[in-house]
């Protein structure tokens, strides 16, 4: 292909717009352009990568036995009203009337759709199990769409579902699913991790998400790729050395996620999910009376521990929530911090609100900063965590303005469910009693779901079974965000290459390394100069030749100076770049293997098979 026909419109600049390394370097490469608020066009280059992310999916998918088709993007409302999702999803739900005021919506997900058609379609357990999946254009109306692909409002999306007579059936589809999705993300040359994720508005409950991790800015190793004429980092001058540094550091951390996983084990979950490991206390303490004290002006549990003079583990935390318009109260030893998700999985609600100032007066009779568990009329549900059964003697709220309770004994004073909905902290057990919790951000990429019978009994999706019985089908969800993928490898293959030029000095620019699988071309061929006919007539020959070899080019034929030519393809990140220049007359070649930053002469007689030898090193 060539580069003069081609649309790449590089810059010469990171974008000031851009908060993220992966935005940035989309936008500067040419690889995307905004249209609107959260909705991208894919230029030439990203559509590429984009194609290839999705033939590794069929080629993965082909071996597990899943169906591609392809569903409509414009739904009619009446499906979701049948699931109970059209009221429920949420403000991202773009929904629209047709010409005859029938509601329609842009389909953010399918399950649905694919229900609808299999209910219709299949009657007998023998049809089953069944596996279908597409990749199309999703819509969710993001209200604040940001960092480039990862949030935005239009996203190309591999959905799948499959459906089951029985859960033994989903089991083994759900692991199918799992070995694909990681040979799917290795392929595509992330550093991934498989962890325990939640189902949210998909409904169901066991779930894995597969998270690409955030590469560490303070890892130079990682980031910097160095020319043959530097030796190591340490040659670097300290000033160049606090200028790289300086740059890594003004760009956020990439991930909604945080991630906590062992540092001995393969235990990982979403922060919203993850657990440390919990042991009851077996201390006896004495337990006290119940006495309530002035504390003038205490909101928080700092100021509280701090009057009373006592360690901030000896105070209850109560939280006031809504539970689907029901008030739940959450308790919480200290300052430990609320898991909003764990507490809604638990109540089984579909919304869940922290409480109005008006709310909390008009249930305790008091203000923030002075509720407590004892008390309370029998109508408030009381979710406690874990760790509040083995509190003795706490400090609690009394319910009044300006006072606390002392002496305050779970059991004995107020009684309430136990259940891990704490949110964990760093350096805590693992939950497998392997290593301590450690935290990583990163970048959802793919979720897989048992979604039970979630959908078929609402929507009525039946089967006979070997009895002859009606019976709802079993159903699982597999999702991979495919444009996701391009933002996640960038964030994890950027790369700032450094040279020393002739004169000693040392420069550098960003760039991306593209793993093999997903680069939009193999190699970057670029003759110096396009006036040259010798160059010219071994730029031919060489792109013909591997052609045949099956190597995908993209040959830089524009007459631009040099210097732009190299700039632009350090931007592109191809694997490989030949470089056609002064020894053209000669046959000789220069070599650049962008993994490693080598970089060889090689006469063009031998260019395939020192190809073959260098990207077997890489």
């Amino acid at each position: 292909m060539k580069q003069s026909q081609m649309l790449i419109p590089t810059l010469r600049e990171m974008p000031s717009d851009a908060q993220v390394i992966s935005h940035a370097l989309m936008v500067r490469a040419g690889y995307v352009r905004q249209i609107s608020a959260g909705i991208y066009a894919y230029l030439p280059l990203a559509n590429r990568v984009i194609e290839k992310a999705k033939n590794i999916m069929r080629e993965e998918f082909e071996k597990i036995g899943a169906i591609e088709m392809l569903a409509p993007a414009l739904l009619t409302a009446d499906l979701w009203r049948e699931s109970g999702r059209y009221e429920t999803y949420g403000e991202d739900l773009y929904k629209l009337k047709n010409r005859d005021k029938s509601d329609f919506i842009l389909g953010p997900t399918h399950e649905e759709t694919f229900t609808a058609l299999v209910r219709d379609a299949v009657k007998s357990y023998k049809q089953l199990p069944l596996s279908l999946y597409q990749i199309q254009p999703k819509y969710r109306d993001e209200k604040r769409p940001r960092y480039g692909l990862l949030r935005t409002r239009e996203f190309i999306m591999k959905d799948a579902y499959s459906f089951h007579p029985n859960y033994d059936s989903l089991d083994v589809t759900y692991e199918d699913y799992r070995k694909a999705y990681e040979a799917i993300f290795t392929r595509a040359g992330l550093e991934f991790k498989g962890i325990i994720g939640d189902g949210g508005a998909m409904g169901g409950k066991d779930s894995q998400e597969f998270m690409a991790i955030t590469a560490d800015r303070t890892d130079l190793d990682h980031w910097l790729v160095l020319d043959k004429a530097i030796s190591s980092i340490d040659e670097i001058p300290t000033d160049v050395l606090d200028e790289i540094k300086a740059e890594l550091t003004s760009w956020l951390v990439a991930g909604e996620d945080t991630i906590a996983y062992s540092s001995e084990s393969n235990y990982a979950a979403n922060l919203e999910m993850a657990t440390d490991l919990y042991k009851p206390s077996t201390v006896v303490v004495a337990e006290e009376e119940v006495v309530k004290v002035a504390t003038p002006d205490c909101k928080s549990i700092d100021d509280v521990a701090a009057f009373l003079e006592v360690e901030e583990t000896q105070t209850i935390k109560t939280l006031l929530f809504m539970a689907d318009g029901q008030p739940v109260v959450a308790l919480l030893v200290g300052n430990d911090q609320v898991n909003d998700v764990k507490l809604k999985n638990y109540l089984g609600a579909d919304f869940l609100e922290p409480a109005t100032e008006v709310e909390a007066q008009t249930i305790f009779g008091a203000s923030f900063g002075s509720l407590g568990p004892v008390n309370l009329p029998d109508t408030v549900k009381i979710i406690a965590d874990r760790k509040v059964q083995d509190s003795r003697n706490a400090v609690t709220g009394a319910n009044e303005d300006g006072f606390h309770l002392t002496g305050v004994n779970p059991g004995r004073d107020f009684t309430a469910e136990y259940v891990d909905i704490r949110e964990v902290r760093e350096g805590e057990l693992s939950p497998d009693g392997q290593g301590v919790l450690k935290f990583a951000r990163g970048i959802e990429v793919g979720h897989i779901f048992k979604l039970g019978t979630r959908y078929s009994d609402s929507m009525g999706a039946t089967i006979l079974d070997e009895n002859g019985k009606a019976t709802p089908m079993v159903m699982g969800c597999y999702g991979i965000g495919v444009s996701r993928i391009l933002s996640a490898v960038l964030e994890q293959h950027a790369r700032i290459f450094v040279n020393k030029t002739p004169k000693g000095d040392f420069r550098y620019a960003w760039g991306i390394n593209f793993p093999e699988e997903l680069a939009p071309f193999d190699v970057h061929l670029i003759t110096v100069n396009v006036k040259d006919e010798a160059a010219q007539e071994l730029t031919a020959r060489i792109e013909k030749d591997l052609m045949v070899a099956k190597y995908e080019v993209l040959t830089d034929d524009r007459n631009e100076r040099v210097g732009s030519k190299f700039s632009d393809s350090d931007l592109i990140g191809l694997p490989i770049r030949v470089t056609i220049g002064k020894k053209a007359s000669e046959g000789i070649v220069e070599v650049k293997i962008k993994a490693t930053g080598d970089t060889i002469e090689v006469n063009a007689e031998n260019l395939i098979e020192t190809l073959e030898i260098l990207t077997a090193k890489a």
